[in-house]
């Protein structure tokens, strides 16, 4: 395992935020060229970082504190109605992992769904490439779990496997499927996953308080926050 406090860092210039209107952001990230283990990626994810392709990254603006790390422990969660009303709704769909998906398959469910659901969004337009570049393997500790209609792909959420929990890097959906509610099973989905493999934790990436697509993370409950690089509980 790498000592993370010798860990070479570099930092972006500053950038528009994408999250909130009238910001600019700056993201540290480690160097490229470092070689990761698990043990240390598990390390870095504790201290809020995040994985993007083949970056590590973390928020790091001068101004402002707004992205907030959060993280389920997946023991202790406990669904609301309405998850569990979506857990019933989906039972007719077929649930399985793997670690070399089908790469046509999935990218043409991704481009369908940036197109249509991310059209005014930094990502758009899709690309190959850019599927590629974003959520490629090159830990060799991801998982692509797979929704199935009928044998037809109609969900997916890539998660990284972590020494105690799983990272939710992102998930991607049929739009036309919305009564499904893809998004809040996947991550219903990755808690179930996270603990069946003895994990303690399922992260979630950031939360800000200010944005409203990210107000979803705090439905599941308990969450943790990282706080002053403390993990704190909110009930």
């Amino acid at each position: 395992m790498t000592n993370t406090t010798q860990l070479k860092l570099f930092a972006t210039q500053a950038h528009s935020c994408s999250y909130l209107p009238n910001q600019e952001a700056t993201t540290v990230f480690i160097d490229p060229n470092t070689e990761i283990d698990i043990n240390t990626y598990t390390g870095l994810s504790h201290l809020g970082f995040r994985r993007s392709g083949k970056h590590v990254y973390k928020p790091h603006c001068n101004d402002c504190r707004a992205c907030v790390s959060v993280r389920i422990p997946v023991t202790n969660h406990n669904p609301t109605r309405h998850q569990k009303r979506c857990i019933k709704y989906n039972n007719d769909l077929e649930i399985g992992a793997t670690n070399a998906p089908n790469i046509e398959e999935h990218y043409a469910l991704y481009e369908r769904y940036i197109t249509l659901k991310h059209s005014d969004g930094d990502m758009n337009p899709p690309s190959r490439k850019q599927y590629e570049d974003f959520l490629s393997n090159p830990l060799g500790c991801t998982q692509y779990f797979e929704f199935r209609k009928k044998g037809q792909l109609i969900a997916c959420s890539v998660s990284d496997k972590l020494t105690h929990g799983l990272s939710a890097i992102y998930t991607y959906y049929c739009p036309s499927e919305n009564k499904r509610s893809l998004g809040k099973l996947a991550i219903l989905h990755q808690i179930q996953a996270s603990r069946e493999q003895g994990l303690e934790y399922l992260y979630l990436g950031y939360w800000i308080k200010d944005c409203q697509k990210m107000s979803y993370k705090t439905e599941y409950r308990p969450l943790e926050m990282l706080i002053d690089q403390q993990w704190v509980t909110v009930k």
